[in-house]
């Protein structure tokens, strides 16, 4: 199944602590996006990339996107005050498009495998998202004390990419606009909508690199898929 994806890479990454967008922390010995970019390069099921920046990073991504053989398939749109204003505008960018993705840059470690089961779901179904089932104990605090230990066997821990026919994922965007509404992720905004989201089982592996922390944890996954493979 062929899909578009709209990968958003304007955030500032504060929670990093770097002084810089997170994605040109370097990774295996490139930029964290480089990984992200080429998951998708790498896929002839991926039409086309829409990497979403800001203008201040503009010449970073464009001497980067230089240096791979398919730079054609990307395309970049500046982003927005917030990362669902980010993807709307990639939306606008979009054309002749069935199914459309939208993953974090920060997550360089998602399987073609999983996309690949996103995108046939999300065209047979409208909508469907990456998640694992939670592994922790989850208990709700308030002002330190614990209030209830929520049974965990019903929560998922969400991931992308998330999948939707680009239809349902306009509407949704449009109606969120004019609600004024501003959700967490993309299947917020179609859960408003009254629409069912379908899960696609990951894996633990694709973790979205958001503390100094989880770089020590990427560069385990990293060695631990070279000795597999």
């Amino acid at each position: 199944m062929e899909y578009q994806v709209i990968i958003p890479a304007a955030g500032q990454g504060k929670r990093m602590r770097a002084g810089k967008n997170k994605l040109f922390l370097y990774l295996n010995g490139e930029p964290i996006i480089s990984h992200t970019l080429k998951v998708f390069l790498e896929d002839a099921k991926c039409s086309r990339i829409i990497l979403v920046i800001q203008p201040d990073d503009e010449v970073f991504f464009k001497n980067l996107i230089r240096t791979f053989e398919d730079r054609g398939k990307i395309q970049i749109v500046f982003g927005g005050t917030e990362r669902q204003y980010s993807v709307f505008n990639g939306l606008e960018a979009v054309n002749d498009c069935n199914v459309i993705l939208v993953h974090d840059g920060a997550r360089p470690f998602i399987r073609q495998s999983v996309i690949h089961q996103l995108a046939v779901a999300a065209h047979e179904k409208g909508a469907a998202i990456a998640a694992v089932p939670v592994k922790d104990t989850i208990k709700k605090v308030q002002e330190f004390q614990v209030i209830e230990t929520i049974e965990r066997t019903s929560l998922w821990q969400i991931q992308t990419p998330q999948a939707f026919r680009f239809s349902l994922l306009w509407e949704a965007h449009h109606q969120a606009q004019q609600q004024s509404f501003l959700g967490t992720d993309e299947a917020s905004l179609v859960e408003r909508l009254n629409h069912p989201v379908h899960i696609v089982m990951a894996d633990y592996d694709n973790i979205k690199l958001t503390t100094p922390e989880d770089l020590y944890i990427a560069e385990a996954i990293f060695k631990n898929r070279s000795r597999v493979q």
